[in-house]
């Protein structure tokens, strides 16, 4: 064994998956990543012993709409999407979709460009695109601009599809009452990842939905047809459902606790997304969408009137949020920021594990805040 061989032992490991102790994290002589208990650990290795703390993978966000004082509705270049890699970068967070918000279908053109030239580049995190609308509902339209939201035209899903075609993930989010079952089907048989969100549908046409192939639900809760006692709405479908994946907004606002854990204890499937705006890793207290402006005051982005606009969240907070206030376990509220986004995407390409090669080792050495870069597994 090469003496570039590092293994790192001393905090707790999570893998992914599972939270392991008395195991070392090794990245062996060509850069890829093992975890092996510490008296596998093979001869000759350098090991370096940490002060307790945790190692994670690098976070997955699935729901990113801007960071570092920008918004990508505003600006639909490789520029943009750098800056936005890099503040979340900052706080543990290696692979996103870029996501664009409601708007016109030249920006939605532009927005699927700059992706694919990004990735292109190289720039590290991008890794697909999620256009969440225009095709929702305008009673469930939270702050998406009500004059750009309209059903999906076969031109509209001309381009879905040409997308899909180009970058190695794409998810959009629907509402099924602007959109129909085969619309539905065709692209989730395309490999895009159908999110129903925005909407107020029944749960019967929320369940015809996810039969036609829709597979994920976009922040649970938020934006939606609530459950009730004879109507389960889409929060009643989607917890029904083995078979659907659902993002969570964790900042303690968008949802109670109690819902969270409600939530939580009826399904599997459910990961942290951020839905980060331009505040994410900036000190700016305030930015504009689609032309209104958004206030950011006591971890809250709201418009004028109110209406919550995205959150005032990192993946570091969430994790605080998920295991002080909600009870989830640390293993699990682990794994819902990082294999279980990936495992959403349609190429993972091990994202969200920390094994073989290509992630991001982060070591958090008190609490969440500031992690570390202990590692980078060579591609």
């Amino acid at each position: 064994m090469s003496t570039t061989a590092r293994a790192y032992v001393g905090a707790r490991i999570h893998d992914g998956e599972q939270l392991h102790s008395a195991h070392g994290l090794l990245v062996d002589e060509e850069g890829a990543f093992d975890i092996l208990p510490e008296q596998a650990l093979p001869p000759g290795c350098v090991v370096e012993t940490l002060e307790g703390g945790l190692i994670t993978p690098g976070f997955v966000d699935l729901q990113v709409n801007g960071g570092g004082g920008v918004m990508f509705n505003d600006d639909q270049s490789v520029a943009t999407l750098k800056t936005i890699a890099d503040a979340h970068a900052r706080s543990g967070t290696y692979a996103i979709l870029p996501t664009l918000i409601t708007d016109t279908p030249d920006r939605t053109r532009a927005a699927i460009n700059a992706v694919e030239e990004a990735i292109a580049a190289d720039v590290q995190g991008i890794v697909g695109l999620h256009l969440e609308g225009p095709h929702l509902s305008v009673a469930r339209k939270g702050a998406h601009d009500p004059s750009l939201i309209r059903p999906m035209s076969d031109a509209d899903l001309r381009l879905v599809l040409e997308a899909a075609e180009r970058l190695p993930n794409v998810m959009i989010t629907v509402a099924p009452e602007n959109t129909t079952g085969a619309q539905i089907s065709k692209l989730a048989e395309a490999g895009v990842v159908v999110s129903l969100g925005h909407t107020d549908a029944d749960a019967a046409t929320c369940h015809a939905a996810f039969d036609a192939g829709a597979r994920c639900v976009t922040h649970l809760f938020n934006a939606m047809s609530q459950m009730g006692n004879r109507e389960p709405g889409l929060v009643g479908a989607t917890l029904a459902r083995d078979d659907v994946h659902a993002g969570l907004i964790a900042d303690g606002i968008h949802v109670h606790p109690t819902s969270m854990r409600v939530a939580l204890a009826a399904k599997a499937g459910i990961f942290l997304v951020t839905d980060a705006m331009a505040t994410a890793g900036s000190e700016i207290d305030r930015f504009h969408l689609n032309g209104r402006e958004v206030f950011r005051a006591e971890r809250r982005l709201t418009l004028a009137d109110g209406t919550l606009a995205g959150a005032d969240l990192e993946i570091p907070r969430a994790l605080e949020v998920m295991t002080e206030q909600v009870g989830d376990t640390l293993e699990a509220a682990v794994a819902r920021t990082t294999s279980i986004p990936a495992s959403v995407l349609r190429q993972p390409g091990g994202l969200g594990h920390l094994s073989g090669r290509g992630q991001t080792a982060l070591y958090f050495r008190n609490g969440w805040s500031s992690p570390q870069v202990l590692a980078r597994a060579a591609r």
